[in-house]
C-alpha cells in the first residue's frame, strides 16, 4: 500500500502517516483566528512538523457545519504567503484544502503538493485535470450537502451511511482516475462530521475495514469534531481529545493509514504503539 505523489513516496503497508491541521482562517470551529497572520501559521506548522507530522494541511477556507463560502481572492491572500513561508523552510509534503482549481492551482505553483477536495471533484471541473496534469497528490472525501446546511438532520436512504459513503468514494476514484489521476495519487476519506450525526460517524468507524477496501488508502479526520463530546457528554471541547486518541488507534487497527489532527504528537504516539502491537 503506496501513496505516491511528485516526488513524494509514502509506504503505507506498516506505518501509518499523521496529517497535521493548519487553519488560516478566522472562524474555524475548534482553532478560528489562532493562526491568522503568516508569521504564527508558519511557526505553527514547523511546530507540528518537529511534533511528527508527516504532511500540513493548510486551510484557508472553513468547512466547519454552518460555515459560508469564502471567495477565491480572499482565500489565496490567506494561504499563498503561508505556502511560500513554509516552503523556504520544509520541503514536507504541503496540503491545502481546498475545492477551487484556481486555488489549487496557485498553491501548487507557489510549491503546495496535495490537494485536499472535500468536494472530491463536484466543485470545481477543472481540478481532476489539473490534479492529472501537475501529477499532485489527491485527498477525495465524501460530504453529504454544503457546509451551511450539512448537519441539518442528515439522513441517508435506509440509514445505510456506510454503503452511501463506500458507493460515493468509489465512484469518485473512478472518476479522478478517468481524468487521468495517477491512482497511487488518491487517497479517500468518509467525511466524518460532513453532513452525518453521531451514529452515522460511528457506523463509517466500524465500517473501516470495508471502506480500506476500495483502493486507495483511507483517512480519518477525527480530531476535535463535535460527536466526541456528545459521546463524552461534554460541551467542553478539551474534553474530545482523549476520544480522538481512541478513535485513531482503533481506526489503525481497523485498517485506516492516515489521520488528520490538530494534536500531532500525541495521535501519533497512539499510532505507533497501536502498530507495534498489530505488526509484532
Amino acid at each position: 500500500m503506496i501513496w505516491r505523489f511528485g516526488e513524494h513516496f509514502f509506504d503505507l503497508s506498516s506505518k501509518g502517516i499523521v496529517l497535521g491541521i493548519l487553519n488560516v482562517t478566522p472562524d474555524s470551529f475548534s482553532d478560528g483566528g489562532s493562526f491568522g497572520d503568516t508569521e504564527a501559521a508558519c511557526a505553527q506548522g514547523l511546530k507540528l512538523l518537529g511534533e511528527g507530522a508527516d504532511v500540513l494541511d493548510v486551510g484557508g477556507e472553513s468547512t466547519r457545519p454552518g460555515a459560508s463560502p469564502v471567495d477565491e481572492a480572499e482565500e489565496l491572500r490567506r494561504i499563498l504567503p503561508v505556502i511560500n513561508a513554509l516552503r523556504s523552510k520544509t520541503s514536507a509534503p504541503l496540503s491545502i484544502d481546498t475545492s477551487k482549481a484556481s486555488v489549487a492551482a496557485a498553491a501548487l505553483a507557489a510549491g503546495a503538493d496535495i490537494i485536499n477536495d472535500v468536494t472530491a471533484l463536484r466543485g470545481d471541473p477543472k481540478m481532476g485535470p489539473l490534479i492529472a496534469s501537475r501529477k499532485a497528490g489527491l485527498i477525495l472525501m465524501h460530504m453529504q450537502g454544503v457546509p451551511a446546511t450539512m448537519q441539518e438532520n442528515p439522513s441517508y436512504p435506509n440509514d445505510d451511511v456506510l454503503g452511501a459513503v463506500l458507493k460515493f468514494l468509489s465512484e469518485r476514484r473512478a472518476t479522478a482516475i478517468g481524468l487521468g489521476v495517477d491512482p497511487a495519487s488518491i487517497i479517500l476519506d468518509p467525511g466524518i462530521g460532513f453532513g452525518k450525526t453521531a451514529i452515522h460517524n460511528l457506523a463509517l468507524l466500524r465500517g473501516i475495514p470495508s471502506l480500506a477496501s476500495l483502493g486507495a488508502p483511507l483517512m480519518i479526520g477525527h480530531s476535535r469534531k463535535a460527536f466526541l463530546g456528545s459521546i463524552a457528554q461534554s460541551l467542553n471541547p478539551a474534553d474530545r481529545f482523549w476520544p480522538g486518541i481512541a478513535i485513531t488507534s482503533l481506526a489503525r487497527e481497523l485498517g485506516a493509514r492516515l489521520f488528520r489532527v490538530h494534536e500531532v504528537q500525541p495521535h501519533r504516539e497512539a499510532l505507533r504503539m497501536t502498530e507495534a502491537i498489530i505488526t509484532s
